[in-house]
């Protein structure tokens, strides 16, 4: 007899095991289906790893910075085997945690390749054979993969991607990192830290072109004071391989052939779809993804999507979101995705995190936006930390001072950027975060001077301050 059940996600990443949380707290009867292991890329291959090695090259830098404060430790050595051994400790803890709290809701979890079907049947495909369950209603969550980009000899050379660079067997004496966004940028921070020689090329004009260009300035003068060689504007011709080194053949922004040598290549050029599971759906797609609605529908009655295979942002708290909204609608609670407030981080160091607008966007929008910025050089906290490089940078609405989107370039800025998250979602004014008081010393008060700033400016505007605006100044 074929199980009957309220619910079935297909994938068990960020969008999926959460989505198939919410449906069990929800009263419903659940299903996962996930062909691999569960957190999917961002737990196994991604975010968790990345983050991992990361912590680890903040240390090492950490170390190399206190020989100029006094504290020596003499010669550094490095283990790269214990360094993936806690990267899989901390992969396999979390990855328990995710099979316990899904136990807990009594989900039930199928490990196999999942397949839907017009009719409601999900099919269900693993090493043992195949089984079909029966689905009220369906959530794709089957995540994506690195997408390989069609460059003459690249089926013929040796190269990795996000998904297998972390299964090297050592740190390797130099990398060439075929792109410049988030993802690659963030491995040129780990092998530069692994003291590996590291070149990036990347097409657009500068590194992370979807973000703030002034944080994408100081992330690549930090890079290049690493020794990391950044080659933009730069488009790659060809590739191939001799006696185990990979030589990249580009052209620079006057079309000048130049080329780039090194034992390791990492293609990172964005990412993919995963479409099988929806194989034998007549879903309308947006571009490569699926397409849907506010309400995470598919064009298939009773069949959502939510994560990479929609597109957009490609994040892992986007996917959490929309699965989640993905499941009130199924569930018969009406619930609509709002992507105002969905905070950015690229996890380099220094870090980037943004929120909202940009000051591009805005002005499309027909927004009068107006910036102010705070350099972290005027941090107390920053400047005992050792770790001056970076600023805080708010946008507001000119007329009522409303925060529509906030930059931040710096040392730990990703655990700040909520904050400047919450002003926004609850529609805060630069005026209520200039009389917010701040703990001191510490980095998250440049978001404070900022706002205090602001408001001096608009009163000095205005011809003088307010009196209901009492500022907690200096």
């Amino acid at each position: 007899m074929t199980k009957q059940y309220e619910i079935v996600i297909v994938g068990g990443g960020p969008g999926g095991y959460v989505a198939a949380l919410h449906a069990a707290e929800l009263g419903k009867k659940t299903a996962l289906v996930e062909a691999d292991f569960l957190g999917g890329t961002c737990l196994n291959r991604g975010c968790i790893p990345s983050k991992t090695l990361l912590k680890h090259a903040e240390i090492i830098e950490s170390i190399e910075k206190a020989k100029n404060w006094g504290i020596e430790t003499g010669s550094l050595t490095l283990s790269f085997d214990k360094m993936k051994k806690r990267k899989n400790d901390v992969i396999e803890r979390l990855r328990g945690g995710i099979a316990f709290l899904l136990s807990q809701g009594k989900i039930d979890v199928y490990n196999g390749f999942g397949s839907v079907q017009e009719n409601g049947h999900v099919t269900i495909k693993t090493e043992a054979g195949q089984e079909t369950i029966q689905a009220e209603k369906v959530v794709i969550a089957t995540g994506s993969t690195p997408a390989v980009p069609p460059i003459p000899g690249l089926d013929t050379v040796q190269f990795d991607t996000s998904d297998t660079i972390f299964d090297i067997a050592d740190i390797p004496k130099s990398v060439v990192i075929i792109g410049g966004g988030v993802i690659g940028v963030e491995f040129a921070c780990i092998f530069s830290s692994l003291q590996s020689d590291v070149v990036v090329v990347e097409a657009a004009d500068r590194i992370v072109p979807t973000e703030d260009a002034e944080a994408s300035k100081l992330l690549a003068k930090a890079l290049k004071k690493k020794g990391v060689k950044l080659h933009t504007s730069a488009k790659v011709q060809s590739v191939r391989e001799e006696n185990g080194v990979k030589t990249v053949v580009c052209t620079d922004s006057k079309g000048k052939e130049f080329t780039v040598e090194a034992e390791t290549l990492l293609v990172s050029t964005g990412r993919r779809p995963n479409l099988s599971a929806a194989a034998d759906l007549s879903l309308a797609m947006n571009g490569p993804f699926i397409q849907v609605n506010e309400k995470m529908e598919t064009s298939v009655a009773n069949v959502y999507a939510a994560g990479d295979v929609i597109g957009g942002w490609q994040l892992a708290h986007a996917a959490s979101a929309e699965g989640v909204v993905a499941v009130n609608n199924a569930a018969g609670i009406p619930d609509k995705i709002d992507y105002k407030v969905m905070p950015r981080c690229i996890y380099t160091l220094p870090e980037i995190a943004s929120v909202g607008l940009t000051e591009e966007e805005a002005k499309k929008q027909g927004i009068e936006v107006r910036v102010e910025k705070f350099d972290f050089a005027g941090s107390g906290k920053a400047l005992a930390a050792g770790e001056p490089e970076g600023f805080t940078k708010v946008l507001y609405e000119a007329k009522y001072g409303e925060i529509i989107g906030v930059v931040m370039a710096g040392s730990h800025v990703t655990e700040m950027i909520s904050e400047a998250s919450a002003f926004m979602y609850l529609e805060g004014t630069v005026e209520e975060a200039a009389k917010m008081i701040h703990p001191h010393p510490t980095i998250s008060e440049t978001f404070f001077e900022a706002a205090v700033t602001i408001v001096h400016k608009l009163q000095k505007e205005a011809g003088g301050p307010k009196k209901e605006a009492v500022l907690a100044g200096k």
